[in-house]
């Protein structure tokens, strides 16, 4: 099976949204837009490549939000959505990606089963949007605001992004539109489209919500402080031995020791036990499940990804994280001195506020 790729557009002002920065770097949940999206995509066990379009005065806003990814180098972006595309999927041609989701960086909400849901649709279809049936009345109107038709919605769809493609059509097809001079499609369906692809749609996610206006910002704001009506618990375990080396991985940090710690990834005790209690808590399995040790991709990997992809699955199933806590029994080495660091690690990883963390 060929390499699926992701392009993340984050090359617009965004000044619908208000605010000082554009919206794709306003913070949300104690972290900005961008690196939400750039933090789905970039952990989600089926896809292997993030390019990210940006625009050339953001870099350094960019190279904040994605501390810590393992991302392709990003591009600048065109004076227009479909330019920006155009440039993120130039980029990616060198790695010969099968198939492509293309995804507005704003709509920062995208779960792990809709990713699924794109890859498959994008295998089988070659060309595949997300949607949501339409079930509000829709009228056309005209200039004077007087109502000229109403619309069967049975045949209506809302369209959201990622939209998923075989890598080569879609690029051809952008090819083919910039050469015809054409700019002004609004979305990659409506490009692919134009060159004559048949587009499927497969089911979207009423929660992949883009973010556009300061009433989006707040009425996310208002959600995530709404109180919790159906609270579940899970309980993580983990051990792993010493072994040559002179640093030890625990709760994301690199904590110097006289031994390291031997496992297939980067043995990371703390992120393992939390990624299992987060697992335990939808009842998803745990671990080696999903990350098993007989694949090699997750040879040496670091865990902050296991534990993101689990907070990820949680969020997935409409669950809120309220509070995260990890005890860790060794003699050495020594954990006070890192504590803080690595409860700031761990909300950083999770999207939670430092205060939704337990001593360690």
């Amino acid at each position: 099976m060929g390499l699926a790729a992701a392009v993340i557009v984050a090359a617009g002002r965004g000044l619908r949204a208000g605010g000082p920065v554009a919206k794709q770097y306003r913070e949300l949940a104690g972290q900005p837009v961008v690196r939400h999206s750039l933090t789905r995509f970039s952990q989600h066990p089926a896809i292997d490549l993030v390019q990210s379009v940006i625009h050339p005065q953001d870099q350094a806003l960019f190279d904040n939000s994605a501390t810590g990814l393992t991302l392709l180098a990003p591009v600048s972006g065109g004076a227009t959505r479909q330019e920006s595309v155009r440039a993120g999927l130039e980029a990616l041609a060198s790695h010969k990606p099968e198939v492509v989701l293309i995804h507005d960086a704003a709509r920062a909400f995208a779960s792990a089963a809709l990713l699924d849901r794109a890859v498959a649709a994008a295998r089988a279809t070659g060309a595949a949007v997300p949607a949501l049936p339409v079930v509000d009345t829709i009228k056309t109107v005209d200039a004077g605001n007087r109502i000229t038709a109403t619309l069967e919605r049975a045949a209506l769809r809302m369209i959201q992004t990622p939209q998923a493609f075989r890598f080569d059509a879609i690029l051809d097809a952008h090819r083919r539109a910039a050469k015809a001079g054409r700019s002004d499609f609004t979305d990659d369906a409506a490009v692919a489209e134009w060159a004559g692809l048949t587009v499927s749609v497969f089911d979207g996610d009423p929660a992949n919500l883009k973010l556009t206006n300061p009433e989006d910002f707040a009425r996310v704001a208002h959600e995530q402080t709404q109180p919790l009506t159906d609270i579940r618990t899970g309980s993580g375990f983990d051990v792993h031995e010493f072994g040559p080396g002179d640093y030890a991985t625990i709760c994301g940090l690199r904590v110097p020791h006289d031994r390291g710690v031997v496992g297939h990834s980067d043995a990371d005790v703390g992120l393992h036990a939390l990624t299992d209690a987060l697992l335990g808590s939808i009842a998803d399995g745990d671990i080696g499940a999903h990350f098993p040790p007989s694949d090699e991709r997750w040879r040496g990997a670091a865990s902050d990804q296991f534990l993101a992809f689990a907070a990820e699955r949680v969020r997935a199933r409409g669950g809120r994280i309220a509070l995260l806590d990890v005890t860790l029994l060794c003699e050495a080495p020594r954990i006070g001195p890192h504590r803080d660091a690595m409860r700031a690690r761990i909300a950083e990883i999770v999207g939670i506020d430092v205060s939704r963390v337990g001593g360690v």
